[in-house]
């Protein structure tokens, strides 16, 4: 759409051509529209996201004019960018705005939001940049001013290298080199903190709490059993803001396991029958209780395995328990696999 785009450039430009074609008029007959019917509100959700390789800015196309009618199109954005060396930055002094960049905008389906984009790749370090938009949808029809993002821009450091994970019980260990040069190979000057990503059974990466100091980081808001992988990204902190640098290459992955047992049993009790040697005990109280393991040994021996029973059981008839002396003992188990076994209870023991 051209310069006379909108209902309002499109009416402009009808009475124009009138006026040239025909002095005594050429029946248009549509009433003008008064600008503020066509005029969009203002872009209230301008944001920027920084990478290592520059800033992307976006916001949403206004959905209705200033007065609350629909708008269908916008025909173009008016971008302005400000550019201030930090060591020159005045709070109180007016942003030097350079001209408007055009970036085009299009039309919008019905009851439907549409983003616009725009990356911004020509930075210079040490400085600060400024950005507001305004929204056009024809000739003379300009929205005000959009909110305003700023952020300051230096070299970004190098990412991290040398990440490891390590699964424990109910949490993650992470480990990585500490990071000291930026992205040319100079020394950084101005304090390294890092920032962890997590992704989780194959999910999108997404931060994990604020940045941190130490190049070292413990996860313990996980599930064992659940599939974990990190990245981590350096993040040089100046006075002014903050510059991160691009994540780890490559990814860690942890999976941590439940390697915690049951407590042993108490209240254990063995006599003989007909059947074999009867040996009881209380329940252990323990969300993922399995079942048990009876040991048994003879004067002077090591304990062997005389069975296993699993909930809702706590009771084991050994029928091949051989003549003589015996010591019984009971572990808990749980349900991993393989299971955590329990120290053995206090032994019982049954004499001939």
């Amino acid at each position: 759409m051209s310069k006379f785009g909108g209902r309002f450039g499109k009416a402009i430009f009808s009475l124009a051509m009138c006026a040239l074609l025909s002095p005594a008029g050429c029946g248009f007959k549509d009433k003008p529209v008064p600008p503020q019917h066509v005029v969009p509100k203002a872009v209230l959700d301008l944001q920027t996201e920084l990478d290592e390789r520059g800033a992307t800015l976006s916001w949403s196309y206004p959905r209705e004019t200033v007065t609350g009618d629909a708008v269908e199109e916008i025909e173009s954005f008016a971008l302005y960018r400000a550019e201030i060396p930090a060591a020159e930055y005045c709070k109180t002094c007016p942003i030097p705005y350079s001209a408007a960049i055009e970036v085009p905008g299009g039309a919008m389906a019905p009851n439907s939001g549409k983003t616009a984009i725009y990356e911004v790749g020509d930075l210079r370090p040490g400085n600060l940049y400024f950005f507001k938009v305004r929204s056009q949808s024809g000739w003379w029809l300009e929205s005000q001013d959009s909110n305003e993002v700023s952020f300051f821009w230096q070299t970004p450091p190098l990412a991290p290298e040398g990440l490891t994970a390590t699964g424990g019980d109910g949490k993650n260990t992470l480990q990585w080199k500490p990071v000291n040069q930026l992205r040319d190979a100079s020394p950084t000057t101005a304090p390294i903190q890092y920032q962890v990503y997590r992704s989780v059974d194959d999910g999108p990466f997404a931060k994990v709490g604020e940045p941190i100091a130490a190049a070292s980081y413990v996860d313990a808001a996980v599930e064992n059993g659940r599939a974990y992988a990190y990245q981590v990204q350096a993040v040089n902190v100046y006075s002014q803001g903050a510059v991160s640098s691009a994540l780890s290459a490559a990814s860690a992955t942890a999976n941590p396991l439940d390697r915690t047992a049951p407590p042993p049993p108490a209240g254990v009790e063995a006599l003989r029958t007909e059947v074999g040697v009867k040996i009881y005990w209380d329940h252990v109280e323990a969300a993922d209780l399995a079942g048990y393991r009876v040991y048994r040994r003879v004067e002077g021996g090591s304990p062997v395995l005389a069975g296993e029973v699993l909930l809702p059981y706590n009771i084991f008839v050994d029928a091949k328990a051989p003549n003589g002396s015996l010591v019984y003992s009971v572990a808990s188990i749980d349900a991993q696999n393989p299971a955590n076994e329990s120290a053995r209870s206090v032994e019982i023991r049954v004499e001939q």
